[in-house]
């Protein structure tokens, strides 16, 4: 063979090792992700434009703002002390600190009603996406059947490309009735019987704020158990209920599946994402897997800031209450502006996001999105981050000042009324 062939063999073969790893990255797509929009070239945005420039306060519906509803009290301090121990905590477990396990242990079994072995059950993670990341990392493969909700998360789609699996959508229902609102659980069976290995979903729902109800979870949990699929639960928004909503743990219930795991964390309710923690529980075989992955990728959870942990779960009498009804307050005055506007909206019956559904457009979702941003100064999430099909919808986390939040859903709506079809 000539050297000539050897390298148009050789080229060939990279081109082809590129073009696999650019479709493998391309899942990973961080366009719309909270904080990166102020990298979107809106340079040819003005020649699409149409009406005038909307006047008010910028606000970036993307993410919560951690000013409006700062982090839990003493969160500061309570990081001051684990930097004041030094390299006892600067250097701790690859899990997290034993110490601060045995804490989260606890009260994390208080809150959800199932016991936790703090020592092989429990893992620390650099936020609640990083365990998200270990939790599928070690669950998925080339081929492994993923079942995932449409809409939901948007890394839950993108982390099961990545590894290589393949997505089974099974739908949610989130704008009919209460009593049509659901999963599609007749398909997640389907999904179950033919050979789907792993289910993720995040409850209370984001982006539409659902919750599912106790007959959903308990249904959930048998099916996975008696096709043994291991499912992977983001339980981020639970502590955030509305109007006495009644919660489910998919971890107590009495029929469970061999492997389960559960996420939470402090990021959002409690405004501390800026410490990046997170916390995952369940079969201790996948934590384990979940220390080995996390050992090369990050090493552990920020040693200092998982100290701030010690914050999480035991806040001041009437915080999380009164967090709770400030944010009622603002998702009832958003919920009226925007059917006000006949601007379809499901109730989120937890959390912070609203997914309001927009009536046709004279341009797709996402020039609408970066309109919004250049023309009225708002910025959101296309809700095709959460399923290829909601490309009419828009997500907003309501975690904001109050005025400010109301503000900018009437540009959006007068934003709306101009682009209309």
């Amino acid at each position: 063979m000539s050297v000539w062939h050897h390298l148009f063999l050789s080229k060939h073969f990279r081109n082809q090792l590129i073009m696999k790893l650019d479709k493998k990255f391309e899942a990973l797509k961080a366009d719309n992700a909270p904080g990166q929009e102020v990298r979107k070239d809106l340079a040819d945005i003005n020649t699409i434009m149409t009406g005038e420039m909307l006047d008010g306060i910028p606000v970036d519906f993307s993410h919560g703002d951690v000013d409006a509803f700062p982090p839990t009290p003493d969160s500061d301090n309570v990081w001051k002390k684990g930097f004041d121990k030094g390299g006892q905590q600067a250097y701790t477990e690859y899990r997290g600190a034993l110490e601060i396990r045995n804490s989260l242990a606890e009260y994390l079994a208080e809150f959800t009603g199932k016991p936790i072995l703090a020592d092989n059950e429990l893992i620390i993670t650099p936020g609640t996406q990083g365990a998200l990341f270990l939790a599928l990392g070690t669950t998925v493969t080339n081929g492994t059947k993923v079942a995932v909700v449409e809409p939901d998360y948007f890394a839950n789609r993108k982390l099961v490309t990545f590894f290589g699996g393949e997505i089974i959508p099974i739908q949610l229902n989130y704008l009919g009735n209460t009593s049509e609102n659901g999963l599609d659980l007749i398909s997640l069976e389907k999904a179950f019987k033919e050979d789907t290995e792993v289910f993720v979903l995040s409850n209370p729902n984001n982006p539409t704020g659902y919750v599912y109800s106790e007959s959903e979870i308990t249904k959930i949990s048998a099916l996975a158990a008696a096709h043994d699929v291991t499912i992977i639960v983001d339980q981020l928004y639970s502590r955030m209920l509305y109007s006495e909503e009644v919660y489910t743990h998919l971890c107590s219930c009495n029929i469970l599946p061999e492997n389960l795991l559960t996420i939470m964390g402090p990021s959002k309710t409690e405004s501390l994402s800026g410490f990046r923690l997170g916390v995952a529980f369940g079969t201790s075989e996948l934590i384990d897997r979940m220390e080995r992955l996390q050992a090369i990728v990050s090493l552990r959870a920020a040693g200092y800031n998982q100290a701030v942990l010690n914050t999480w779960l035991r806040e001041p009498s009437g915080w999380m209450e009164d967090r709770i009804r400030q944010h009622e307050l603002i998702r009832n005055e958003l919920l009226k502006v925007f059917r006000t506007a006949h601007i379809e909206t499901a109730t989120p019956k937890a959390g912070s996001y609203l997914f309001p559904k927009l009536p046709p457009l004279k341009v797709d979702i996402h020039t609408f999105v970066h309109l919004l941003r250049y023309q009225a100064k708002v910025t959101v999430t296309p809700g095709t981050e959460f399923a290829p099909e909601c490309n009419d919808s828009i997500r907003l986390n309501f975690s904001q000042d109050f005025e400010a939040a109301i503000s900018a859903a009437k540009r959006i709506v007068k934003m709306v009324e101009i682009y209309r079809k």
